[in-house]
């Protein structure tokens, strides 16, 4: 039986754990947390810092194989384990250019990738030279996520929002939609796509507030998303599950945002609405079994739980079973113990041939459940 170990706990090892029941496989996880959503679920878990380079390389060493739940992790440490035969999803290579976010977007460049025009600025005082490049959103080259570490800078008033660090000033692009695409990539080069989805966004928070699957888009442009998110995994040479998020514009054009080397929030509804999940996939190419069939069950909706604002402590649901009524809604708690506002907390998937009943669920949804916090 395969050893393949889990380098983070969170709501990603879970689902990712809860999908490995079904196959022989011996898992082990890693996080400093004890209580943290995935740890119950493996068969070991370590405590240990995933960006510690001996932490991460004892926790590898003995595995036949070591995935990823999060981009923040020692990639020295990855090399050393790749380099004694321990297969590392996805390849660290691939890895190092994602993590950094000015790595990134070169690579998109010299791949001649679509992507929107960028520069990059290593102090906060470098912004004051490039007035003229504005309206940009300022990313921090390292360590942002799920919103963190991204600054909108729409005019000389902004400046002071810019980061001292190093970062990519990115331009705006006037956005139509925001595109989702998750490609499964075999040891043998194989790939297997998901159909596109529709994000939309909570541009309070700069988090993935609802999406609906398949995305609503005109053949060609279509076209456009599917080739140009299957050159990104080609040219990144790694096996693995990769999420291509894209915006396509007023004109129809089509640009890479980011690219995320893992299972990711816009794949969730695989779960319920694909014949393959995601997270099944990911199981399957890293136990060298056969890529499962993406093609859909029926569309699909996704609304994330975030905590409410106002609200931190002992995580309470409200409205589960008002919701639990509706035909074709599964609830996914992330089994975090602790919520605070704008915090994952869970998400709902909403199946139903109808995209109008989706949105009206969605939205029905986004009302009705709440996470607050109890009074203990």
């Amino acid at each position: 039986m395969k050893r393949i170990g889990i380098l983070g706990g969170g709501q990603l090892g879970r689902m990712l754990l809860q999908a490995a029941a079904n196959y022989p496989v011996e898992t082990f996880a890693m996080e400093n947390d004890e209580s943290c959503p995935a740890a119950h679920l493996c068969h070991h878990f370590t405590k240990g810092n995933i960006s510690d380079f001996n932490d991460v390389f004892n926790f590898g060493k003995g595995l036949d194989a070591i995935t990823i739940e999060i981009e923040g992790v020692n990639v020295e440490a990855l090399e050393k384990l790749e380099a004694e035969g321990v297969r590392v999803y996805p390849k660290p290579a691939a890895l190092k250019i994602i993590k950094n976010k000015i790595l990134q977007k070169q690579f998109y460049r010299d791949n001649e990738i679509p992507t929107s025009e960028f520069l990059i600025t290593g102090k906060k005082a470098e912004l004051h030279q490039q007035v003229d490049f504005l309206p940009a959103a300022h990313k921090l080259a390292m360590g942002g996520y799920d919103g963190r570490g991204v600054e909108i800078l729409r005019s000389t008033d902004d400046l002071e929002k810019g980061f001292d660090e190093p970062a990519v000033l990115e331009k705006l692009v006037s956005i139509k939609k925001e595109i989702s695409v998750i490609i499964a990539v075999a040891d043998n080069g194989d790939t297997a796509m998901y159909p596109s989805v529709d994000m939309v966004f909570d541009n309070r928070l700069n988090v993935l507030e609802y999406q609906i699957s398949p995305a609503e888009l005109p053949e060609k442009v279509l076209w456009k998303v599917e080739a140009i998110a299957l050159k990104v995994v080609k040219e990144l040479k790694s096996p693995g599950i990769f999420a291509v998020e894209l915006f396509v514009d007023l004109n129809d054009n089509v640009f890479v945002n980011e690219t995320a080397p893992r299972v990711h929030n816009s794949g969730h509804h695989t779960i319920e609405s694909n014949y393959s999940s995601q997270f099944d996939m990911l199981w399957r190419l890293m136990l060298g079994y056969p890529l499962g069939s993406t093609e859909p069950i029926l569309p699909a909706a996704i609304v994330n739980l975030l905590g409410e604002p106002g609200f931190t402590g002992e995580a309470v649901y409200e409205g589960l079973h008002e919701i639990l009524q509706i035909e074709n809604v599964f609830v996914h708690i992330y089994g975090k113990k602790q919520t605070k506002p704008g915090r994952k907390m869970g998400h709902i998937t909403i199946l139903s041939r109808e995209k109008q009943e989706l949105i009206h669920q969605a939205n029905r949804i986004k009302q009705t459940v709440k996470v607050v916090a109890g009074t203990n």
